[in-house]
């Protein structure tokens, strides 16, 4: 591998924003975390690039995190957040970016998973919204779990020029070794082909204190079978993953989990398929 791609990493600060998700019990990293935090982690081993993707719902955090790019040498591009439901969407695509930092833009998100209604990315206000996502070229992260899995897929069926990238493997049970039905509904969506999926996030899906590799095996093995090493990329979830792992285990923890891979297929996780998604 040339260098290791970060697909899914966050930055944040309590202090100057409001983030409805960080709870009680996620007071170990309710506090400030910027790129001097993480820049002496991804230089030890070897991590050349990032994608800083979207912590809340708002249009100045991802203006803020464009800045930041531009500003990081680590930093290969920003998954951000607009409103798909806003009917001027495609225009606010636009100016994000022919703006000085719009280079930086590589993808959309929005937190669906917080959304009441499980077939929300169905409604025709957000599917206009994800297809003027999909005619500005960039793809859309899906933070999801099994609830939002057919919805999902019924999105990736009626808009087909849009790729999909699944965050966090979906999120299925871990901590209670559940598999349906998440493993159902995730195998008909990766049949799609412009879908991919995100080996990250899982080691908050399992429990904090006592996962291991081998919780987590069965889980990597199905989304390999399903998507192939051209549509999985790794992401390290950081800081999310402080709650259960530090960087270093979560990394070596894909790496073993992957070691099967002969070395061009471990190339397009770590590295090739987030340069083609997110056309780095």
């Amino acid at each position: 591998m040339t260098g290791i791609v970060d697909a899914h990493q966050h930055f944040w600060d309590p202090a100057t924003g409001v983030y409805p998700w960080m709870t009680d019990e996620l007071a170990a990293i309710r506090h400030r975390f910027a790129p001097d935090d993480l820049r002496p982690t991804l230089e030890r081993r070897g991590v050349s690039r990032t994608i800083l993707v979207q912590t809340r719902s708002s249009l100045p955090e991802t203006v803020g995190f464009l800045e930041t790019a531009a500003s990081t040498d680590f930093v290969a591009g920003v998954v951000g957040w607009v409103d798909l439901t806003d009917e001027a969407v495609a225009g606010v695509l636009d100016r994000l970016r022919s703006g000085p930092t719009g280079r930086w833009l590589v993808g959309i998100r929005h937190q669906t998973h917080d959304e009441p209604d499980p077939d929300w990315l169905t409604r025709p206000d957000v599917m206009r919204g994800l297809r003027a996502v999909g005619r500005a070229g960039l793809p859309y992260d899906l933070v999801v779990r099994t609830r939002e899995l057919p919805a999902s897929l019924e999105i990736a069926t009626r808009i087909p020029e849009l790729t999909l990238v699944i965050d966090h493997i979906a999120k299925p049970e871990i901590r209670h070794g559940q598999f349906e039905p998440w493993a159902e509904r995730m195998a008909a969506l990766a049949a799609m082909p412009n879908v991919t999926c995100k080996v990250s996030g899982m080691v908050t899906e399992a429990d904090w204190s006592s996962w291991t590799r081998a919780e987590l095996r069965p889980y990597v093995d199905l989304v390999l079978g399903w998507f192939g090493p051209r549509r999985l990329l790794f992401g390290s979830d950081w800081p999310v993953c402080l709650l259960a792992a530090t960087y270093d285990e979560v990394l070596d923890a894909v790496e073993d989990l992957l070691a099967s891979l002969t070395p061009a297929e471990r190339n397009e996780v770590f590295e090739g398929t987030a340069t083609r998604v997110y056309g780095l």
